[in-house]
């Protein structure tokens, strides 16, 4: 796949380092070799900058139906992510909007401003069945720009207000500004949270995650969400071979001594357009790395450089795979991870009066009529012991 290589000055703290094309685009980029010496010689420099488009979702809570993920709904704030991550799988669908999947997914962003008013509307249809929903499931809900817009927090008072349960996967610490909200849900037991942390090297961290938080910072706020009762794990997530996997323990154990009582991992995905974003990244920065964490990645995918088959796709298969599964499971029994995992509720789940609707007006009573308990035992599923190989709540 094409794509126009960037040169440092103009993708300082950013991911990628190129821009593929969109497979859907009708363009082609072509590298201008002259670029670089030309703005030099003007004595400019070219930034990729962060812009973010304001956009009116039709609807919120997306469903999935794979079976090996442990729910079947999900919320998405934004669009893109500006942590940059270099083996984000959510970099594919930057293509389906005519954007690249390359700096285009980290600069690029969109902000579903009314996503709180949706999930109120969808929420209230009748007929509605509560199962945990997921924030973050595709790209980070506590992303840097979080902190201007607000949106993971209007969702989550949302949330609050119809006693529904949620469970976050980020690798920000902002999601500590919420603490308020989350402590109230999990009293309940309505929220869980999972700090994703790949490694604790700070060097392969800013390199491969550039504007996400430092790890310190991540298992910080392990410490912050735990303190305030809010039930946190760690997902050690993605495992690169020969590039990160030294650090399976080490994470588990800072984890664990922060607070963490859960865990779980995936290993490296590169589906379409995050192979070549990887591979680009890789062999700029690990030049001497490169050969062999390829080589390793091929011998936990067949012989390929992804697989997309339920049930194996999280964790590889083969030899390499199987060694780093058992090392894990190892260090999360030393560590009393994973003893059981209580699960999260589905019956606080009530359909308020509209705000704006005074009580004795009509349709007040209508929302009343439509409030309903759907039985402790619809509480979610997962229980008992928990399989590692479940990446989320």
């Amino acid at each position: 796949m094409a794509s126009s290589f960037a040169p440092p000055p103009s993708r300082r703290g950013r991911g990628a380092v190129a821009n593929l094309e969109s497979r859907f685009s009708e363009f082609r980029r072509e590298v201008d070799e002259t670029r670089h010496e030309s703005d030099m010689a003007h004595e400019t420099e070219v930034k990729f900058v962060t812009q973010v488009a304001l956009e009116t979702a039709r609807t919120i809570i997306s469903r999935n139906t794979s079976s090996d993920i442990p729910f079947d709904r999900s919320i998405n704030p934004y669009r893109g992510c500006e942590h940059g991550c270099t083996y984000c799988f959510a970099r594919p669908t930057h293509a389906y909007l005519g954007l690249s999947p390359g700096l285009d997914f980290e600069t690029r962003l969109y902000a579903k401003t009314n996503a709180a008013e949706r999930l109120d509307a969808e929420l209230r249809k009748r007929g509605y069945q509560p199962a945990l929903l997921a924030l973050g499931a595709n790209t980070d809900p506590y992303q840097p720009i979080e902190r201007e817009y607000g949106i993971t927090r209007s969702v989550l008072e949302v949330l609050e207000r119809f006693g529904h349960p949620v469970g976050i996967t980020t690798k920000s610490a902002l999601v500590t500004r919420d603490i308020d909200i989350l402590s109230r849900m999990a009293q309940r037991g309505l929220a869980r949270v999972f700090i994703s942390v790949g490694t604790l090297d700070a060097e392969i961290a800013r390199k491969m995650e550039p504007r996400a938080n430092t790890p310190p910072k991540r298992i910080e706020a392990i410490h912050k969400l735990t303190q305030a009762g809010i039930p946190t794990g760690v997902i050690v997530a993605p495992i690169v071979p020969a590039l990160t996997d030294f650090d399976i323990e080490r994470v588990l154990t800072t984890a664990a001594q922060a607070g963490a009582t859960y865990a779980s991992y995936t290993m490296l995905r590169l589906p379409r357009e995050v192979h070549d974003v990887f591979v680009e990244w890789l062999e700029t920065h690990y030049p001497m790395r490169a050969r062999h964490v390829m080589s390793l990645i091929e011998q936990v995918r067949d012989g390929k450089h992804n697989s997309a088959e339920f049930g194996t796709r999280m964790r590889g298969t083969g030899l390499h795979a199987e060694l780093i599964r058992q090392r894990f499971l190892l260090a999360a029994r030393k560590l009393g991870l994973n003893q059981a995992r209580p699960p999260l509720r589905n019956d606080h789940f009530r359909v308020p009066d509209r705000p704006e609707t005074p009580q004795g007006s009509p349709g007040g009573s209508h929302q009343q009529n439509r409030a309903r308990q759907t039985g402790a035992d619809a509480a979610d599923t997962i229980n008992g012991k928990v399989d590692p190989q479940m990446p989320l709540f």
